[in-house]
């Protein structure tokens, strides 16, 4: 059930200045050509540390979209309904970049492995407000 529009609390965009500027950041990352990119040790390549790279750029994408609903004064509810939306995008997002690099960047591929870490790091921001998150009010009591 939705709430009337006079008890949602609206949140003023300078508030995702910052979600918006690291979603440009990953886009600027995900759109440099392959060849472009620094070599690496072997041994990064063998234990997937790109993987990492993934999950906390995403990680950080969601966290900085998710910070502004769960300071707001909006219910526990609407709050978690925000956050899991937020989480939705991310992966999307995430998915979205893979294809970018597959279709329009040299040297650069679409990988599900990829999407999957892009994917976790969304899941885990939320995670953290879920859990850990002071004043996040959105588990259920």
């Amino acid at each position: 059930m939705s709430q009337p529009s006079s008890q949602i609390q609206h949140i003023p965009v300078k508030k995702f200045y910052p979600g918006i500027a690291w979603f440009v950041l990953v886009l600027v990352l995900v759109c440099i050509p392959g060849y472009d990119l620094p070599k690496v040790d072997n041994w990064l390549i063998e234990i997937n540390f790109d993987k990492f790279i993934h999950l906390g750029l995403f990680a950080v994408l969601a966290y900085l979209f998710m910070r502004p609903v769960v300071a707001s004064g909006m219910t526990a509810v609407t709050k978690w309904n925000y956050l899991v939306k937020i989480t939705i995008a991310t992966i999307l997002w995430g998915i979205t970049t893979e294809f970018i690099q597959k279709f329009f960047i040299p040297g650069r591929s679409f990988t599900l492995a990829d999407w999957l870490a892009d994917g976790l790091g969304g899941v885990a921001a939320l995670l953290y407000f879920r859990f850990r998150g002071k004043g996040a009010n959105t588990g259920n009591k």
